[in-house]
């Protein structure tokens, strides 16, 4: 690969390892990371059980890792010997937001302890490191959250406290004023986790996928419309998505790309698209088994070469620690709508097609399409039976998606009907299982009877045995008894005699 021409030399949708020049910076996982003006800096992480604090920059066109060296902010406190303190200390599982001319790094694991978020950040101009004065309803001090532009706040959900305790709270950081709150929301919010992703879709719905607790991984999509300040939990079409955690996410327009994750077990080879107007899950491209990309703790960032939309991650663990930068160059998008969405019948027909797949509460939850019914942009010149035959075809495929929504009501029908026949056997199947269930438990104790009663018999065969023995023995005493008597009567008769004889022969 030709350095000063790779972009070009890139195949869409695929995973390349680009060749670094130079020295590389240690290979770490649950490390922040952002990319400002084609340079991808990464902040901390771990490796081997140690935090790390170094900021490293990759340039994108040079393909060349350095240093940033940090200093201190005028008129900071340093009360400890400033030759031993660093600038920003070792952290891990943190997030990082690029805001005006700084990075600002929120939260994350140190040794360091705090009772509140801490949020550091750096100047991109001077170097300059800090700590930025924040006031209002300050989170807990936690590690593995999410954070989430929208507009000029921050939003943050989540994550593990410093005594492991999970969190399932959204804070909200105003960077106008520095100023922290809590957010009240209503209905049911996901389950307390770490680990997972978060994506803001129209600066108004906050999306939450997948992460963990400590002992299950997790798939599911979570909304909070930042508006209504309620959460759903959305019906997703599209490819099936396995549960993982430490996966990397970010969005590019209205799709959302999730790589790498993890269950402590397999890494996912999978790098998953989500398109956040249709809430439909596909997937992109299929790494290799051991792949350095199927790891957790990686991280994943969008930039544009020469004006190409290109996915960038770097590190993560997957038994092995990484270090490789690897990209994605994206395939463009038509970001133009397509002609049906240019008549507003035909919008309202495309609407209903997506409303046959919609949320559980999509009036409150359905992603606004954008419609532009702009037509300043058509020529004055265009000559009207062109016109003529635009509308024509409008109308054509007005009438297509109009079969279209016929045929998924119907399809709707038949499911409907499969569900409550699927609810009956249901029903009848759990009426057997229960008589089943009662049967078997009169069976149970028929079997503890008769236990019982088997028992008690051997109990009384040992004593049958035991009484036959006496009686042998008992046999045996009489038997000699009565050979002893026999031979003590025969003696007697025998000297009997011998008197008789003397006294006769007298």
């Amino acid at each position: 690969m030709d350095i000063s021409s790779w972009p070009s030399d890139l195949a869409y949708e695929q995973w390349v390892a680009l060749p670094v020049s130079g020295a590389r910076p240690s290979a770490r996982y649950k490390h922040a990371a952002a990319v400002v003006d084609e340079k991808l800096y990464i902040s901390g992480g771990s490796r081997n059980v140690r935090y790390l604090s170094d900021i490293q920059v990759f340039d994108l066109r040079s393909l060349t890792w350095s240093l940033l060296k940090l200093k201190f902010e005028p008129n900071a406190d340093k009360s400890e010997d400033s030759g031993l303190q660093e600038v920003l200390p070792g952290t891990s599982d943190h997030s990082m937001i690029k805001w005006e001319n700084k990075l600002l790094l929120l939260g994350g694991h140190s040794k360091k302890s705090s009772d509140a978020m801490i949020v550091h950040f750096i100047n991109l101009e001077t170097h300059f490191s800090g700590v930025m004065e924040t006031s209002g309803k300050l989170p807990v001090a936690r590690g593995g959250h999410s954070v989430t532009l929208v507009g000029s706040k921050l939003i943050v959900f989540g994550g593990e406290d410093r005594s492991r305790k999970l969190l399932n709270d959204v804070h909200v950081l105003d960077l106008e004023t520095m100023t922290w709150s809590v957010v009240e929301a209503m209905q049911t919010p996901p389950a307390p986790r770490f680990d997972h992703s978060a994506a803001v879709h129209a600066e108004r719905y906050l999306l939450i996928f997948g992460g963990c607790s400590h002992s299950i991984f997790f798939n599911d999509l979570h909304i909070l419309d930042l508006q209504t300040m309620e959460w759903s939990q959305p019906q997703i079409q599209g490819d099936l998505v396995s549960p993982r955690a430490g996966h990397a996410g970010i969005s590019v327009d209205e799709i959302w790309y999730i790589v790498g994750g993890g269950d402590n077990r397999n890494g996912c080879l999978e790098t998953l698209a989500l398109n956040m107007s249709k809430l439909v899950w596909s997937t992109l491209t299929t790494l290799k088994e051991r792949h350095p990309l199927a790891s957790e703790g990686l991280s994943v960032c969008s930039a544009v070469i020469d004006g190409e939309k290109h996915l960038v991650a770097f590190g993560g663990y997957n038994g092995k620690y990484n270090n490789e930068v690897y990209v994605m160059k994206l395939k463009p998008r038509d970001s133009s709508h397509p002609k049906i969405f240019q008549s507003p019948a035909a919008a309202a027909a495309a609407a209903s097609v997506t409303a046959a797949y919609a949320l559980a509460k999509s009036e409150k939850l359905d992603f606004p399409q954008i419609i532009d019914l702009n037509f300043n942009g058509v020529e004055n010149n265009v000559p009207k039976k062109d016109i003529n035959i635009e509308i024509e075809a409008i109308k054509e495929e007005k009438k297509a998606l109009e079969l279209s929504i016929e045929e998924v009501r119907a399809e709707n029908s038949r499911l409907r009907e499969k569900i409550d026949e699927l609810n009956c056997n249901h029903t009848e199947l759990s009426k057997e299982l229960q008589s089943v269930q009662g049967q078997l438990i009169s069976e149970r104790s028929r079997c503890f009877k008769l236990e019982a009663q088997i028992a008690e018999l051997q109990k009384m065969l040992e004593s049958l045995q035991t009484i036959e023995k006496e009686v042998q023995i008992l046999g045996r005493q009489k038997s000699a008894l009565e050979q002893e008597m026999e031979l003590s009567a025969a003696q007697r008769q025998g000297s009997g005699g011998v008197w008789r004889w003397i006294a006769g022969g007298a």
